[in-house]
């Protein structure tokens, strides 16, 4: 076992960072007032059953289509990239519709185990241990949880504006990630 406290902090960080749970709140807010009820069990455990399947399958899937993770990083680069501009910004870039129910599949994927949060966990088996991401993975998998079942009270105690800064920070971070993620990744397919 390669446990490395660093490896597991800057993981569950990047994560945190792309799911964004917090800036989903508004969402998580909106869907609650529609359909009453959320499952944040079933949710959360979904969510981690899906991240979980694609660090371990997800390079086996890229090799099938003939793409190594170096060149899928360097994607995922981007993809965090214009997630970090659209969060300190305030603009949508891209956004599917607003979801009709409250299901496994609005909240479970793509809210928390969407395309920016695969590609980041393909990015980071580029770079950490499996077992560091799956720690990170279990970490912001009980935080997403614990937002999920206290969304309205988090909404009343942070405000509008509390949201918004939380959310133009990650964004500034996420900016530094994935422009570190191009560097390293970049560098290896130009030696190849």
């Amino acid at each position: 076992m390669n446990f490395n406290f660093k490896q597991i902090a800057t993981a569950t960080m990047i994560l945190f960072a792309v799911i964004d749970i917090l800036g989903s709140v508004p969402v998580i807010i909106s869907l609650r007032k529609k359909v009453g009820h959320i499952q944040s069990e079933k949710a959360s455990i979904v969510a981690a059953c899906i991240m979980i399947a694609f660090l371990f399958v997800g390079e086996s899937i890229l090799s099938l289509i003939g793409i190594d993770v170096n060149s899928f990083a360097v994607a995922g680069a981007f993809i965090i990239f214009f997630l970090a501009i659209e969060m300190i910004l305030g603009i949508t870039l891209y956004r599917d519709d607003e979801p009709q129910s409250a299901s496994i599949v609005p909240i479970a994927f793509p809210l928390i185990a969407g395309a920016g949060t695969m590609t980041s966990i393909l990015s980071l088996r580029a770079e950490y241990y499996v077992e560091n991401i799956v720690v990170a993975i279990i970490v912001n998998i009980i935080f997403v949880y614990a937002v999920l079942k206290s969304s309205s009270k988090i909404e009343r105690v942070l405000g509008k504006n509390g949201l918004s800064i939380i959310r133009k920070v990650f964004g500034v971070i996420l900016l530094a990630i994935a422009v570190k993620l191009f560097a390293t990744n970049i560098n290896q397919l130009l030696n190849n």
